[in-house]
């Protein structure tokens, strides 16, 4: 299969992924952010204590008005308008105060939960199998730990603090109103159905929007990191504008479903705000008649009316907020999708333990497998193979012969549908996976270097290894030659994707790093296909220091490079179709054969001994 054809295989798997999501229909997927703030509690009791005394000190306000209005404003009543006055100075003191520390509280509390949450999530990811990566795009999952969590971020610590604060100042208004004038607080009341029923039916098309807009921002994502991944590649087939043209349609369609839920919004807020105020018009309308009648004071009608404007205020702001919730409800419910997926490669509860000393015997028996993409082609069938302690069996066959399966089997990030595959005698789906791989080094046919030095590059083999025998790994995949000609030698940063290396420097530090992680199996996957000639003399000289004593997988396509392995396996159509040694092969093997006259022709002496 191309790289184009799995490309459309992985949208299309994408695409249908989306499709099925369920909708998040409540607030109910923020229940799962419940877990990561239950080690914060104290945070959580202060947060509320300040809100209490926050939302008690706006209250407080209105009753202090109504005093001074019917009081009146008179020299005889200069002292006890001062004590008003200071009051209303103490009152904004302690709403300054608890509004400081309730911010603090909550700030801190978002910036916690939503670290704890993306720490949750990218470990989980790790422990995921490549099967889940077949079906998921990176931008896809990159989206979801950044744009997903900065939503929770939003609604905890500051949308729920809101939320609360208003809450609050809602319940404790209408109270007030109800014990000011419950004739006028009866009327306001009426008006609630009209404010509600908006608010519930808005607030449906702005969560599935919400949700939306999050599917469409990942899509961009995903574009982006496709091409700047491989933006040499992009630049050499001149396909700038096309992915130009690509990107930015996806950039509009983020943007036009974007402004589809801040439409709705808008039209929700400006509904809910118009119809709170109408009413609260409406009442100090029937308050005024109810003064001039004598059957309510004007401090009481002022102080009914600051009520109202609070209440209205709360109203207003927890319509906004509602949106805020239902957008982190879908980003919730995304994130825990991620949680929720299980990985398919496992530990069993009680994983048998490898043997010790580690002796590096492998063995396939019978294997069939099928990629979970591709369920209906066998990528190995009844596939055997065993290799002894030491020795060097290389794969060759040609492309999709299923070489590369066995090393990703062998490693366990896939199991077989059937078969079994045995290190050192034990079966590997019954071992840690983790303790598999620590008795494998890989070199991969594309090397992988990271952003950090050249020590740190080579230390990834083993993280607790000394400097010197860091060196010591260089030197024997003679690395060491151009990473000491670098401006910091081995302290030199090699940038993204190693991006300052050569094709041939990267795979010397990736020999390098096999070599230092000392395992009992090396796989060795055409790791010396990115050299020149010399340099690939050289790295052969190191990696049969490497090989001695080890068992070696090897996958190669230039038969020349396999020609001292201890026995050759031609592979075809997931089988192993023929062993032996290059000149036995040579003889009674025709797509050996066919092979090698392909590679030496107009050379016999190589074609007949293979050196």
């Amino acid at each position: 299969m191309t790289m184009s054809e799995r490309g459309a295989e992985f949208e299309a798997e994408i695409a249908r992924e989306a499709a099925q999501r369920p909708k998040a229909r409540t607030l109910k997927p923020l229940r799962r952010v419940l877990p990561f703030l239950k080690p914060y509690g104290l945070y959580i009791v202060g947060a509320f204590l300040a809100l209490i005394v926050a939302a008690g000190a706006t209250l407080v306000i209105p009753v202090a008005v109504r005093e001074m209005i019917d009081h009146g404003f008179s020299n005889e009543n200069a002292a006890a308008i001062d004590r008003y006055f200071l009051f209303l100075l103490a009152v904004a003191g302690l709403l300054g105060l608890g509004t400081a520390v309730r911010f603090y509280f909550v700030t801190w509390l978002g910036e916690r939960v939503v670290a704890d949450i993306r720490k949750a999530v990218y470990s989980h990811i790790l422990s995921l199998s490549p099967a889940f990566f077949e079906l998921t795009r990176t931008g896809e999952v990159l989206s979801r730990l950044t744009a997903d969590t900065t939503l929770i971020q939003t609604v905890i610590g500051s949308s729920v603090s809101m939320a609360l604060r208003n809450g609050m100042t809602l319940v404790g208004g209408i109270a007030m109103l109800i014990v000011t004038s419950p004739s006028l607080s009866g009327l306001a009341l009426l008006g609630v159905p009209a404010i509600v029923l908006p608010l519930v039916l808005f607030g449906r098309a702005v969560r599935q929007l919400s949700r939306a807009a999050q599917d469409r921002i990942a899509d961009t994502s995903a574009t982006a990191g496709e091409t700047i991944n491989a933006v040499q590649t992009v630049q050499a087939f001149t396909h700038e504008a096309i992915d130009r043209d690509t990107y930015g349609r996806a950039v509009e369609g983020a943007f036009t479903t974007a402004i589809q839920r801040v439409r709705a919004r808008a039209a929700m807020t400006a509904l809910v705000i118009f119809l709170v105020f109408a009413g609260i018009v409406a009442v100090m309308w029937w308050g005024a008649r109810l003064v001039l009648s004598g059957e309510m004071s004007a401090g009481e009608l002022g102080q009914f009316i600051l009520y109202a404007v609070l209440t209205a205020g709360s109203v207003g702001i927890l319509s906004e907020i509602w949106g805020e919730l239902q957008a982190a409800a879908g980003a919730a419910e995304r994130l825990m999708e991620l949680l929720d997926v299980r990985p398919e490669i496992t530990a069993p509860a009680q994983p048998v333990a490898m043997p010790s000393p580690a002796r590096g015997q492998v063995a396939f028996e019978a294997v069939t497998f099928r990629y979970p993409t591709r369920s209906d082609v066998s990528a190995l069938s009844a596939f055997s193979l065993a290799a002894e302690p030491g020795e060097t069996v290389a794969l060759v066959g040609p492309s999709g012969a299923g070489k590369t399966t066995t090393f990703q089997l062998l490693l366990r990030f896939y199991d077989p549908q059937s078969g079994r595959i045995l290190i050192d005698g034990v079966d590997i789906r019954q071992a840690s996976p983790q303790e598999v791989r620590k008795r494998i080094a890989v070199v991969p046919q594309d090397s992988v270097v990271f952003a950090g030095s050249v020590l740190d590059n080579i230390r990834f083999g083993r993280p607790e290894a000394s400097e010197a025998e860091i060196k010591a790994a260089a030197e024997a995949a003679q690395a060491a030659e151009f990473v000491e000609r670098l401006p910091l030698g081995y302290r030199t940063l090699l940038g993204e994707r190693g991006i300052t290396l050569s094709g041939g420097q990267r795979q010397r530090i990736a020999i390098a790093r096999a070599i230092l992680r000392n395992a009992p199996i090396l796989l060795l996957y055409e790791a010396t296909c990115a050299l020149d000639a010399e340099s690939e003399r050289l790295v052969q000289q190191g990696l049969e220091r490497a090989m001695q004593g080890r068992t070696t997988l090897v996958i190669a396509h230039r038969l020349a490079t396999v020609q001292k392995a201890s026995r050759i396996v031609v592979m075809q159509g997931g089988e192993a179709i023929a062993s032996g040694t290059h000149a036995e092969l040579v003889a009674k093997d025709p797509l050996y054969g066919r092979l090698a006259r392909l590679q030496f022709a107009g050379n016999d002496a190589l074609l007949a001994t293979g050196s």
